[in-house]
């Protein structure tokens, strides 16, 4: 299979079209090994004190891509899941900004950590309007 064989079946899944969501797949695993890396290098204490003295040095150890790396070095959370991160890993990193799970689910949903915990609490949001992003197009 061509590379543009495997881009076209890629772009055809049809969890794609879940809107706000990237799923975590073999092909974003591929994408994001080494972002991941990065990510899971945290778990350790000497890792992190050297990731906070030099960020951008510290991310030279790992090639990301462009990409990959500002979006580390933006603390954009649904970008590196979007570029193959994997929510798991890339928690160290929020873990070592001393955010924790619930505060991460907030920012990544553009909502404060307490309206976010009281929508959690009410039920979670709703699915109506949020099925499918292909509903979205033209009603904006």
């Amino acid at each position: 299979m061509s590379t543009e064989e495997k881009s076209a079946k890629n772009a055809t899944k049809e969890y794609e079209d879940i809107p706000g969501t990237y799923v975590f797949d073999a092909d974003r695993s591929r994408q994001g090994y080494h972002l991941n890396m990065f990510c899971i290098s945290l778990r350790l204490a000497e890792n992190r004190a050297a990731f906070r003295a030099d960020e951008p040095g510290y991310l030279d150890q790992y090639p990301m891509t462009a990409e990959q790396r500002q979006s580390v070095l933006d603390r954009d959370w649904n970008e590196m899941l979007r570029l193959g991160g994997n929510i798991y890993y890339t928690s160290k990193l929020a873990a070592n900004d001393g955010v924790n799970f619930q505060e991460l689910a907030a920012k990544m949903t553009g909502m404060t950590s307490e309206d976010y915990r009281a929508m959690m609490v009410a039920g979670g949001r709703s699915v109506e309007g949020n099925r499918y992003a292909s509903e979205w197009e033209g009603k904006e």
